[in-house]
């Protein structure tokens, strides 16, 4: 007997106005179809929650096209197959890939190449890990301080210093030998990034004098910028930047909105050209190949207690638009999820 399932899933309203106004999202329950032959059924048990999942609202050229009006929201997750009529997806295996905001997602040879990875038995590390420290956020995070390439005795900064990304880069910056000042949101967590992640020094950028605040703390100037906050701050970061500077684009959180005339934009865009400075964005879909060499130096360094991190695990798909909505606001330490299921049947 064929067991009936209901997907409950997020599909796209309309295109977001502003980074202010909420996900555009209508959570609607669907029954799932019956698989045909050469077809699986992945269970999403987690998902991982990320800025780029505004970028996949909007119509802000990417190197994936966005999400259309009506459809499933994008979003990354690991899975469980619970169902399958295909002998590479046998049921119980674990997989990673792009489960989307849902309950369950139909995979077949159109979804599956480049879509989805089925991971080993047993897992290698915890779902948590393999979209956090052990994910793209660290590998991004790893390519961000390699672009940035901090040398002995620089200056680093690095921005949204106690999120996903900005927390491990900081920690492989100082691995480096830099001294790495970190810009983050609200006293406490800067302490956070000073006494717990071992940064040199962070800057609140909530403070009404964070500009202040900011110069003091780089009296040497900046010798290399991790920037996953982009804006005001960014537009800052340049006013202090040294002679031949580096500038690693992993992120620009300010200006994720679909109307160009709310993005910040940079007023101090001539210190580039004074310093000769280079600036270089990226996006971690670009080094596919590297993926294994990188996630094996992040273990390592996880296991010895070289890297640490943090994360807020939010349980229920329904909540995951208000997950995101944390990302923007700052509220958390480091990697934030959603636990849409537990991992059984």
């Amino acid at each position: 007997m064929t067991t009936k399932r209901t997907n409950r899933a997020f599909r796209l309203r309309k295109r977001p106005a502003g980074l202010a106004e909420q996900a555009p999202l209508d959570l609607v329950a669907e029954e799932v179809a019956p698989l045909a032959d050469g077809q699986a059924l992945v269970r999403t048990l987690l998902l991982s929650v990320d800025p780029m999942n505004r970028i996949f609202m909007s119509d802000i050229r990417s190197e994936l096209p966005p999400v259309e009006i009506g459809e499933v929201m994008r979003g990354l997750g690991v899975g469980r197959v619970v169902a399958s009529r295909r002998a590479d997806l046998p049921v119980g295996a674990h997989v990673l890939g792009w489960t989307g905001w849902q309950d369950y997602r139909v995979v077949d040879d159109a979804v599956l190449e480049g879509t989805f990875t089925v991971l080993p038995d047993p897992l290698p590390a915890p779902p948590e890990d393999l979209l956090g420290v052990l994910g793209m956020t660290g590998i991004t995070a790893w390519l961000a301080v390699e672009i940035a390439d901090p040398r002995p005795g620089e200056t680093v900064v690095v921005s949204a210093a106690g999120g996903a990304v900005g927390s491990i880069a900081g920690q492989l910056a100082k691995e480096r030998g830099a001294r790495v000042v970190g810009v983050a949101g609200g006293s406490e967590k800067c302490r956070y990034v000073v006494e717990e992640l071992g940064f040199d020094a962070c800057v609140d950028r909530r403070a009404p004098n964070w500009r202040e605040q900011f110069d003091a703390a780089t009296p040497d100037g900046i010798d290399a910028d991790v920037e996953n906050a982009g804006g005001e701050v960014l537009d800052h970061v340049l006013t202090r930047i040294n002679v031949a500077a580096r500038v690693a684009l992993c992120g620009l959180i300010a200006d994720y909105s679909a109307d160009p005339a709310q993005r910040h934009g940079l007023r101090n865009l001539v210190e580039v050209l004074e310093q000769r400075a280079s600036v270089r964005g990226f996006l971690v879909t670009d080094h596919t190949d590297r993926y294994d060499e990188i996630t094996t130096e992040l273990a390592a360094r996880l296991a010895d207690g070289r890297l640490r991190h943090s994360r807020v695990v939010v349980d229920g798909l329904e909540h995951a638009p208000a997950a995101l909505d944390r990302v923007f606001r700052g509220d958390g330490r480091g990697k934030i999820l959603v636990r849409v299921a537990a991992d059984g049947f």
